[in-house]
């Protein structure tokens, strides 16, 4: 029995079965490449889902942990200390407009924050509580706990779990005709993703984003935007938001924040970000000094390796020799900077992504017919054409299996 194999029997017999079985046992890892417990080296196309922002074992990361733990590993929200201040302030630099900053653990506890900030909206504005609708988008993903499930536009994920807090409201996503028929007075915020990610890594049209910005300013409604997974330079700017020329109320940030490390933030804008007091909110372990001294690291990486401009230009080449495959499953591709999505034709996402294993590249089957990208930062054009000039004997040998 492989190492592989006996790692996924113990795995069985210790872990609830919520995730399944992975495929893998992975050992350890160097840049964008990994090694599982059988010591077979792949190009890692997923990057702990868009967390490992600058790949593995990255030093900058390494070097900031190991000397934060020999001064303070945890203070708790009693107490001050200089990365969460520092970390804090670097965000609302990177924003740009005054703002405030919530350290959570991970993406919906984020979301949770920025779903309570939404609530006090709401009450602040019309204390009968007549404002307490959310309006969020269908296909949208923006976490599994109870408030964060509530706006999450995907009934599968939400139906064992109901009843869910409410009042919700789902639109089309990109559909701004639809958005304005919604809003209204009633409206506290709009929940949305600038793109959307685990509904397809599906951007929207030209100046979508911007016009929910004015709808919501127009009925006094909050716009609260999800960039866990987009936020931090997956699209080749530090905010997809921003980006796109808008200025959130809340944003909402996780994955690739601290480069692997668990990190969340909400960053309010304004007078929004007075709506939570002293006693409203709280966490024991968001924004330890750990995660906060390695999340400091990436974002001085970003900056100092000029990421931002490589992500565009690695993404772009990405996507142009993806578009000029010729495959009968393969319909295209989509996405921005160094976050994609390949279409196909059949429902074989699953058989390509083991295929594509067995080449040495780790990539995510989505849905039945897509198959997610979402490397490291730091993946490099060369690293990527490896990829891409392997993909036509990928596809190629999917269907000959699954034939």
């Amino acid at each position: 029995m492989t190492l592989n194999a006996r790692q996924q029997s113990r795995w069985d017999s210790a872990m609830m079965a919520n995730y399944g079985t992975p495929p893998l046992a992975l050992s350890h890892g160097k840049g964008c490449y990994v090694v599982d417990a059988d010591g077979r080296e792949y190009l890692d196309l997923v990057s702990g889902i868009a967390v490992s922002a600058l790949g593995h074992g990255h030093p900058a990361i390494a070097e900031a942990v190991a000397q934060q733990a020999t001064q303070l590993v945890h203070t708790s929200n009693l107490y001050i200390h200089e990365p969460g201040l520092q970390l804090a302030e670097r965000l609302i630099a990177l924003l740009d407009i005054p703002a405030k900053v919530f350290f959570s653990q991970d993406g919906a506890t984020a979301n949770e924050a920025a779903y309570k900030i939404a609530r006090r909206h709401g009450w602040t504005s019309d204390p009968s509580g007549g404002r307490l609708r959310i309006v969020a988008a269908e296909g949208s993903f923006h976490g599994r706990t109870m408030g964060a499930l509530s706006v999450t536009g995907n009934a599968a994920k939400r139906a064992p779990f109901e009843p869910l807090p409410e009042p919700v409201t789902f639109v089309p996503f990109g559909d701004t005709a639809a958005m304005a028929a919604e809003l209204d007075d009633s409206v506290a915020a709009v929940f949305l993703e600038p793109i959307l990610g685990e509904g397809g890594v599906v951007p929207p049209p030209d100046d979508y984003l911007s016009s929910v910005r004015q709808q919501c300013d127009e009925v006094g409604a909050l716009l609260i935007v999800d960039e866990v997974q987009s936020g931090i330079g997956r699209t080749g700017h530090w905010f997809a938001s921003t980006g796109q020329g808008v200025r959130p109320d809340v944003i909402t940030l996780a994955k690739g924040l601290a480069g692997g490390l668990p990190l969340g933030a909400c960053i309010a804008a304004g007078s929004t970000a007075d709506l939570l007091g002293p006693g409203d909110h709280g966490t024991t372990f968001g924004g330890n000094p750990i995660s906060c001294a390695a999340a400091l690291a990436v974002l001085d990486t970003i900056e100092n390796e000029n990421l931002l401009s490589s992500v565009t230009a690695v993404g772009e080449m990405l996507a142009a020799e993806i578009s000029d495959i010729s495959d009968p499953w393969l319909l295209g591709q989509r996405g921005v900077g160094l976050w994609r999505a390949i279409e196909l034709n059949q429902p074989e996402a699953s058989t390509v992504e083991r295929v594509a294993r067995e080449h040495g590249f780790l990539v995510n089957a989505l849905r039945p017919d897509l198959i997610r990208l979402a490397p490291p930062l730091v993946l490099s054009a060369a690293e990527a054409r490896t990829f891409t000039r392997a993909l036509p004997e990928i596809l190629q040998q999917a269907r000959r299996e699954s034939s």
